[in-house]
């Protein structure tokens, strides 16, 4: 949203730092996956940011696009969000053997390593920022994710957050 998340800032002594903005509801969705790859051993951060909430065919489209951009099947690692259960039945009689869904236990964002993206997107990189509009938050949500997408060290932080291991990365 265009209201700054705001966090600890700093001030000379006896001056308020004080945030100018103004209420307004405008806002981006995002939608993001982090890969793991067995061959080159790496991580990887895929994004897209949209102008409007998910829904079940943007979703769709992500997941096609990530489909399209790595060469394996894949494993589809989700939280039981309304969204990932309608995209669901239809992905899976769509690419076959390409895609095997497992479902996060509901209730459950602190096994997702995915939530962490989201976590230092908005409290770390974007903490205190007042964008003059969407295009500007688009701007800085995209630096963020890809600032975290060429720290392999981070990315597996996240695994090591949610208590998830990575076989010999």
């Amino acid at each position: 949203m265009l209201q700054p998340t705001v966090r600890r800032t700093w001030a000379p002594l006896g001056q308020t730092p004080i945030h100018h903005s103004w209420d307004r509801r405008d806002r981006l969705s995002a939608i993001s996956a982090i890969t793991v790859s067995p061959r080159r051993r790496q991580l990887g951060l895929y994004f897209d940011i949209l102008d409007h909430n998910v829904k079940t065919d943007d979703f769709q489209r992500f997941v096609a696009s990530l489909l399209r951009r790595l060469s394996r099947p894949i494993i589809l690692v989700m939280d039981r969000y309304s969204v990932h259960r309608a995209a669901a039945k239809r992905l899976s009689p769509r690419f076959g053997r390409r895609i095997t869904i497992e479902w996060l236990p509901a209730y459950a964002p602190e096994l997702n390593p995915d939530e962490q993206v989201w976590n230092r997107a908005k409290y770390t990189d974007l903490a205190n920022l007042i964008p003059d509009d969407v295009d500007e938050l688009g701007h800085a949500m995209a630096a963020s994710f890809r600032k975290t997408r060429r720290r392999q060290s981070l990315l597996r932080s996240f695994f090591q957050h949610a208590k998830l291991p990575l076989q010999r990365m």
